[in-house]
């Protein structure tokens, strides 16, 4: 097994070989390439590396909102190179959820009525999904504020609402591109304490790019990306010697 693998026997998400190119010809520039992981149900796995790496890029990937030019990405047996962009689209709203590091919440809708979208793209609207916008609501701290609108709301706050919205149709996969960047120190602990609560209760998977050492430090392993590809699984020397 190689260190990037998951230590669980099946895998939600198998990464293998990816490549992510701009241009062509003598122009091309390749973003990183032989990009290989796996990683289970219920697992916490932050993905760090340096600036410009394309960390945000590849999560883009595992979401197939970016395109890529070698490899698979493949999300419970599904190829998503196999589908189209429509189809994508349809696996996206189905079993993924992505919390954005600009929270991207619609500035007309109130609050409940964003961390609602998942559902009403689903059809889900019913008693049964206003119940649980309540129920994420409450778990998420903000029980009492679905009625106000994103511009009423502290920037910790905010991110609670993108994470209940990629939390309410309870996807299989959560992706999370820097979601503590925009804080202060202890909403960031509130948030990353709050992230791992909702996944662990639900078997979720969650992947983290991070530049935090705290976030990082709280993760079941911790992968590099370089250009070169997904190092080995850092341990805590190396994440020590690597000030993280």
């Amino acid at each position: 097994m190689a260190a990037t693998d998951s230590p669980y026997a099946h895998p939600l998400l198998q990464v293998s070989d990816l490549a992510k190119r701009y241009g062509e010809g003598e122009a091309q520039t390749t973003v990183f390439a032989q990009v290989s992981c796996e990683i289970a149900a219920g697992e916490f796995v932050a993905i760090v590396g340096n600036s410009g790496v394309g960390k945000s890029t590849f999560l883009n990937c595992l979401a197939g909102l970016d395109s890529w030019q070698q490899g698979r990405v493949l999300h419970s047996g599904t190829d998503l190179s196999t589908l189209d962009e429509a189809r994508r689209a349809i696996w996206r709203r189905a079993h993924l959820g992505f919390v954005f590091q600009a929270f991207h919440v619609l500035p007309h809708l109130d609050v409940a009525q964003n961390i609602a979208l998942p559902l009403m793209l689903l059809g889900r609207m019913d008693g049964q999904g206003q119940q649980r916008v309540q129920q994420v609501l409450q778990a998420v701290g903000l029980a009492g504020l679905g009625q106000r609108l994103p511009q009423q709301l502290s920037g910790g706050q905010l991110q609670r609402v993108a994470i209940a919205r990629a939390l309410v149709h309870s996807p299989p996969l959560l992706l999370a591109d820097e979601p503590t960047g925009n804080l202060d120190p202890s909403t960031a602990q509130q948030i990353m304490d709050l992230l791992l609560q909702q996944t662990r209760d639900n078997g979720t998977a969650l992947v983290l790019v991070t530049h935090s050492a705290e976030a990082a430090r709280r993760a079941d392993r911790v992968l590099r990306l370089t250009a070169d590809g997904m190092q080995a699984e850092l341990s805590v020397s190396q994440q020590t010697s690597l000030g993280l």
